[in-house]
């Protein structure tokens, strides 16, 4: 059963699309960078910094939100809407993720992965009916159907058996969302590692089953740029193309632009909060290290055409002095210098396909970050 469409494809030039996606909470424009909330706040930031920045949409993580304060008790409080105090569209991971990635001790079976909490050790079972009973207790207006996701390389039978496993935790996570209102959505997430046919299996298959949306999922996970983009175009172009595309945990603002170009609508990432935890810089020129002794008695802001005030304000000299520190001020100052970059990248991207002049902006944005940053002089 196909399910409701909430997404307005507005404008294509050649593969790179925009597009409107309706949600109950507001409409988010694509292509669109989510930043990742993961305990339910963007770490060093307010979410009046996130909007402000130009945020549609920010993800939760429903493994961490699930063990503390618990999902139960999130929807006593209102929802993650109101708890937080976003208010604004939110999209949660089914926590399939965090369970192999975090949890040395788990177990996958055909009903459900059991995990021990890395906060206390007692033990979970995470179930595709579970997950997305979280998730509607978390109130999120995009649900992810469970998976299993394969770390790279890996051999096919093991990439073929968990995709396998991921599709039939699709239909149950299809199943246990009919109750869900209308407007909320479910995504389907395409498994099948760096094989193509796999990848092109699984696809077919969720677009049977019928979704909201669809995730390219089982990328950015120890693969090659090279590998991704060539999955993604394998990928892409076997989705509906009436139904957004959402690529997981990717990535750099190269990796972005790049995957734009193959069709893509929808990225989270942690790099530009952790990124400007450890001093580093998102900008037009490229990433900056601002631990680098060459600022030390750098008068110049980090971009003086920067939109973002953080960037344009500060001196390179009190931003590493900060940094050097280990004053918390740094690190807040660059999370919120990169959370922008990313969101003027995204406007860039979406004005670009609009006009039709996404290859040009595509050529100059590569060309400034190749060039690099400034030396002083």
């Amino acid at each position: 059963m196909t399910l409701p469409n909430h997404f307005e494809l507005l404008a294509t030039d050649g593969t790179a699309r925009t597009g409107r996606l309706t949600t109950p909470h507001g409409v988010v424009r694509t292509p669109a960078f989510m930043p990742v909330g993961t305990a339910g706040a963007m770490k060093g930031m307010h979410w009046r910094e996130v909007r402000d920045a130009g945020a549609d949409i920010v993800l939760g993580n429903t493994y961490h939100l699930m063990l503390r304060p618990g999902a139960e008790r999130i929807a006593g409080l209102g929802g993650l809407q109101r708890f937080t105090g976003w208010g604004g569209p939110m999209l949660t991971d089914s926590g399939g993720f965090q369970v192999m990635s975090l949890s040395e001790l788990r177990k996958v079976t055909e009903k459900a992965v059991t995990f021990r909490s890395h906060i206390d050790g007692t033990k979970v079972e995470l179930s595709p009916e579970r997950s997305i009973e979280v998730q509607r207790l978390l109130g999120s207006d995009i649900a992810m159907q469970m998976d299993e996701c394969v770390r790279l390389p890996a051999e096919r039978a093991d990439i073929e058996r968990a995709m396998q496993l991921s599709l039939r935790w699709a239909e149950r996570s299809k199943r246990a969302f009919e109750a869900a209102p209308d407007g909320y959505m479910l995504f389907g997430i395409v498994q099948g590692g760096d094989i193509p046919d796999l990848r092109h299996a699984s696809a077919r298959s969720l677009t049977d089953i019928g979704f909201h949306g669809y995730a390219i999922g089982g990328l950015a996970v120890g693969e090659p740029q090279a590998v991704m983009l060539s999955m993604i175009e394998e990928t892409a172009p076997a989705l509906p193309a009436d139904r957004p595309r959402y690529l997981m945990g990717v990535g750099t603002p190269e990796d972005i632009l790049e995957a734009v170009a193959r069709g893509v609508d929808m990225f989270d990432c942690v790099m530009p909060t952790r990124n400007g935890r450890h001093g580093m810089a998102f900008t037009r020129f490229g990433q900056i290290n601002l631990r680098n002794a060459r600022h030390v008695d750098d008068p110049r802001p980090l971009d003086e055409e920067s939109p973002w005030p953080a960037a344009r304000d500060y001196a390179r000299a009190y931003l590493h002095h900060l940094v050097r520190s280990g004053e918390t001020l740094g690190a807040m100052l660059l999370s919120e210098i990169n959370v922008a970059y990313y969101q003027e990248l995204m406007q860039g991207i979406r004005d670009a396909v609009a006009n039709g002049t996404f290859e040009d902006f595509r050529t100059k944005t590569r060309a400034g970050w190749a060039r690099g940053d400034i030396a002083p002089r």
